[in-house]
Formats: C-alpha cells, structure tokens, sequence
C-alpha cells in the first residue's frame, strides 16, 4: 500500500473553497464591509503585504469605509493599491486617514462584480485542478515504482476525480448563490 492520502487531497480542495467564499465575502452587495479590502494587497516596505498588516479598517457608517494608515510614508502605497484592486472605490485622501465612499451599486457596476465574482470563482477551479493534478501525478509515481498496482490506482483515481468533480459543483453553486445575492436590487 502506498502513502496515499485521499483526506489530505480533499482537505487542500477544501481549503481552495473556502478561501473563495472569504473572497466572495468581500464583494460587496451595496454596503460597506471591512472585509471588502480583504483581497487589497499593498506594496509596503519592499513586500506586498494585506492591507490590514499596515492600516486599520472601520465601517464607520453604512456607505463609508476608512482606512488608518499607521505609517505615513505608507499612505501613497495603500492609496493605489486601493485604486488599482478592481474593487471600484476612489478613496479621499485626508492625512493618514483614508475615507472610501461605497457608490450605489448600478447595473453596470453590478455586471462587473458579478465579473470579478467568475474570476474569483475560475482561481479556486485552477486551485482544486492543480491538487488534483498532483494527486493523479502522485498516484502515477506509486504505480511506477511499483508501491500499488494497476486496479488500486485506477480506484483511487477515480476517487480522486469524484472529489474533484464534487468540490468544482460546489465552487460553481457559490459563484451562483453570490451572483444572484449581487444581481439583486
């Protein structure tokens, strides 16, 4: 028997989707969210870092994200990188603090976030794919190296492609689930 681990494939394809519902959860439906910046990833100190590493997020009312730069130098960072996250929000730029006003949410504005939810949505396809694809690799090499024959490889193949099949059916009802909740009015 080889040291193939089908719960440990499973728990990486799990990991892919959650991590696209905690993105899906910053897409916005019309009101201000802290987590909206989650994604927001700004070039501080050398690195890219998550925005929350070097400011502070509040929700102070329903239309209206700020944004605390600690470190003034960091303000200019933190301000494209706001500007350049597909998110559609131009912040107002008052010293260290940093206000984004969440505009009403328009057709137009709705079909691009309902964009970016399918883009979102096609990186935790990639994500379950490629743990897949090292699955099926890892399966390969057992069979060659003779650690499993022919029949279990075949088994466990095709566990590994139900669960894969299941995960992408998964991803693919949140994508429609966050659609609808977007496309809303």
């Amino acid at each position: 028997m080889s040291d193939f681990d089908l719960d440990e494939i499973e728990r990486r394809m799990r990991g892919a989707l959650s991590s696209l519902k905690h993105e899906f959860s910053g897409l916005r439906t019309g009101r201000a969210s802290a987590s909206l910046l989650d994604p927001v990833m700004v070039s501080a100190y050398g690195n890219p870092m998550p925005l929350n590493q070097v400011a502070t997020v509040n929700v102070p009312e329903a239309r209206m994200i700020t944004v605390q730069v600690w470190d003034k130098g960091q303000v200019p960072a933190v301000e494209k990188a706001i500007r350049e996250s597909d998110l559609g929000l131009n912040p107002v730029v008052e010293g260290q603090l940093l206000r984004l006003p969440i505009p009403e949410l328009n057709e137009e504005r709705r079909q691009e976030l309902a964009k970016v939810a399918h883009k979102y949505a096609e990186q935790g396809r990639i994500a379950v794919r490629n743990v897949r694809r090292d699955g099926m690799e890892h399966l390969k090499k057992a069979e060659k190296d003779g650690d499993m024959g022919k029949d279990e490889h075949h088994a466990l193949a095709n566990k590994v492609q139900d669960l894969t099949d299941k995960v992408i059916k998964e991803i693919d009802e949140a994508l429609a689930t966050k659609e609808a909740e977007i496309m809303q009015v």
